[in-house]
């Protein structure tokens, strides 16, 4: 499970002398409390989309959701591979994360609700899902489809004090 401990690397090419590696553990709360993240999918003719969204982690795995008719959501029926990213919007201060990984559509109802009840608790009542038949369900909004993307390789930048780790889960 990617909210266990992951071979953590220092990359010293991009590191301060005095940098070390950051746990995964580290990480993963800057996951947690992210508000925004980026998304980045292929298309079908192999050109690169990019999308801010909100999103959760919960269960080893950060969560999003999306329209089942939108670009994402389309992108991902052909190309499941993603790439979601989160940090700061600055050069000498913060920490970037990269997540690499696959995003699989989540279906079971419990789970669902779940993740409804997380996505409300961290957004909001903006953000309150009702669970549908294997999606959210938004009065306003209509259908969502949910994934998560567990995470095959991470990166993580730290700045005002550079660092690269990455984290490789097996």
């Amino acid at each position: 499970m990617p909210d266990e401990e992951p071979r953590a690397e220092l990359d010293a090419r991009y590191s301060d002398e005095q940098a070390t590696a950051v746990p995964w553990r580290d990480a993963v709360s800057r996951l947690a409390t992210a508000e925004l993240y980026w998304l980045t999918t292929v298309r079908p003719d192999a050109r690169p989309h990019v999308t801010p969204l909100i999103g959760v982690w919960a269960d080893g795995a950060l969560h999003f959701c999306t329209g089942p008719e939108e670009r994402k959501a389309k992108n991902l029926r052909g190309n499941a591979h993603v790439v979601l990213t989160t940090g700061t919007n600055t050069l000498h201060e913060g920490f970037d994360l990269v997540v690499e990984g696959r995003a699989d559509r989540v279906r079971d109802p419990e789970r669902l609700r779940r993740l409804a009840a997380a996505w409300e608790a961290k957004y909001g009542s903006e953000w309150h899902f009702d669970v549908g038949d294997g999606v959210f369900v938004n009065p306003d909004a209509g259908e969502a489809v949910v994934f998560a993307v567990r995470p095959s390789t991470a990166f993580g930048f730290g700045k005002g004090g550079y660092s690269q780790t990455r984290w490789l889960f097996s």
